[in-house]
């Protein structure tokens, strides 16, 4: 009873637990009481004994971390079963019933698990991605439109002497063409795709398989080039294309055909197509479907449509390594291969072939002329010349034209002579400058017309002075 009263009459201070005597509102430790505290420690019937206080906190503390386990279970098994497959979902369900002695551990050890999916889920799409780089590195096969465009820049015109064909750069500064088109020429003239032209020198021949090798005096370091393929592994009936110039003027002119057999004539593989293939075709590239060279093109028959053949590109490739012609590829027995039509030049061809013919006929007669004088001129320089002759000349009275080059004077007595020699060497001049200006308004190349006089000994620069 005392207890009780001295409760009744006094109140804990929730701060330092010091009894205060009911009437005093503030603790020595400054908590200070409410009005309505006090009434209800007055109050016995509402009031309750420290510990009896204690147990009801207690018990609402525990219901209240039951609950809240609850809450965070439940809302941990609906997350695992919105991202985890049916069967892991299943997998959880025996917890359910024993919600309160699992409330205090699960909480917390239910969400690390977590983590690990949230992580793994973004992985799903990587198969797709990895399989994505396949695609662009395998494009689709080239259109036929795509390959003739990409190999037409490096087929080019070949004008010659005899006439006019084609050829095709294998390197920036090698081009492949045939014996026939550069016939007795040293240099030809390359005409590219773009009309622009330049000089090329025969380096090497191979008559017997009639492939020829140009060298570029002046390469482009961009110049497209057509690589070398093999006709070992051609089949009849496979497409194949020829680009060349038809007529000698149609440059880059493109036809279309298949192999129609593979023949050995006269120790060379002939692969024979009925490609459309005409006079100043001869020397052009005979493509794959891949645009690689299988073969040069030779020469088809005159009036004979879709009957054409190419040398088989492995003499070329011989040719051009400097070794020996590679035994034929074909194993079927030698064919009759009578003689087949060359490129035949265009009209304008045919008129440019007869004026150089006529201009090499007359330089000639000249040069026999010119050749008399370097015997005249001989006895002159021993008998009647006191002095000497500057300079280097083909035929030593071109000095003649050159007034730093007489350093001497003509003897006394000898001034007819001298006279008479001054007059043919000047016809011969003036007939030589005739006979040139007549090839150049025939559209004879310069190109000849300096091979023709510097193979007589007649190339002199002075006479244009």
């Amino acid at each position: 009873m005392a207890d009780r009263e001295s409760a009744s009459s006094t109140w804990v201070c929730p701060e330092c637990q010091r009894r205060v005597p009911r009437k005093v509102t503030a603790c020595r430790c400054g908590f200070v009481q409410t009005e309505a505290a006090l009434a209800a420690i007055s109050d016995p019937s509402s009031s309750s004994s420290p510990r009896t206080g204690t147990a009801a906190l207690g018990r609402t503390a525990v219901v209240a971390v039951v609950v809240l386990g609850g809450v965070a279970w439940w809302y941990t098994r609906a997350r695992s079963e919105a991202k985890s497959p049916a069967p892991t979902a299943k997998l959880s369900i025996p917890a359910a019933p024993q919600p309160r002695a699992a409330a205090a551990p699960v909480a917390p050890s239910v969400p690390p698990p977590a983590p690990p999916v949230d992580k793994a889920s973004p992985a799903a799409p990587e198969p797709p991605a990895v399989a994505a780089p396949s695609e662009v590195v395998s494009p689709p096969p080239s259109t036929l439109e795509d390959l003739v465009s990409r190999v037409s820049p490096a087929v080019v015109s070949i004008q010659a002497s005899s006439g006019r064909g084609s050829g095709f750069f294998v390197t920036p500064d090698t081009v492949l063409t045939n014996v026939h088109v550069v016939a007795s020429n040293v240099s030809v003239i390359v005409r590219r795709q773009d009309g622009s032209t330049t000089s090329a020198r025969v380096e090497t021949q191979s008559a017997p398989y009639d492939i020829a090798v140009l060298k570029i005096s002046n390469p482009l370091k961009d110049q497209p080039t057509i690589p070398m393929g093999s006709a070992a592994g051609t089949r009849v009936g496979q497409d194949v294309i020829a680009i060349g110039t038809p007529l000698g003027f149609l440059q880059n002119t493109v036809s279309r055909g298949i192999v129609s057999a593979l023949r050995e004539v006269d120790g060379a593989t002939m692969i024979q197509t009925d490609a459309a293939i005409n006079p100043g075709n001869s020397g052009g590239p005979l493509l794959d479907r891949g645009g690689m060279a299988i073969g040069v093109i030779k020469s088809g028959y005159s009036g004979r449509d879709g009957l054409s053949f190419a040398v088989a590109i492995e003499h070329a490739r011989a040719v051009l390594d400097g070794k020996g012609t590679p035994a034929p590829i074909v194993t079927s027995a030698p064919s009759q291969y009578q003689a087949i039509s060359p490129a035949v030049a265009s009209p304008g061809d045919q008129r440019r072939n007869d004026a150089t013919k006529a201009f090499e006929q007359t330089i000639g007669l000249v040069a026999r002329r010119a050749d008399t004088l370097d015997s005249r001129w001989r006895n002159f320089r021993s008998n009647c010349y006191e002095g000497r002759v500057v300079g280097s000349f083909e035929r030593e009275w071109f000095a003649l034209w050159d007034q730093r080059a007489m350093q001497g004077a003509v003897a006394p007595g000898c001034s007819l002579i001298f006279g008479d020699i001054r007059q043919n060497a000047f016809a011969i001049r003036d007939a030589v400058v005739a006979a040139e200006e007549a090839a150049r308004q025939a559209d004879v190349y310069p190109g000849t017309r300096r091979d023709v006089l510097r193979h007589w000994k007649l190339d002199y620069g002075g006479w244009a002075k």
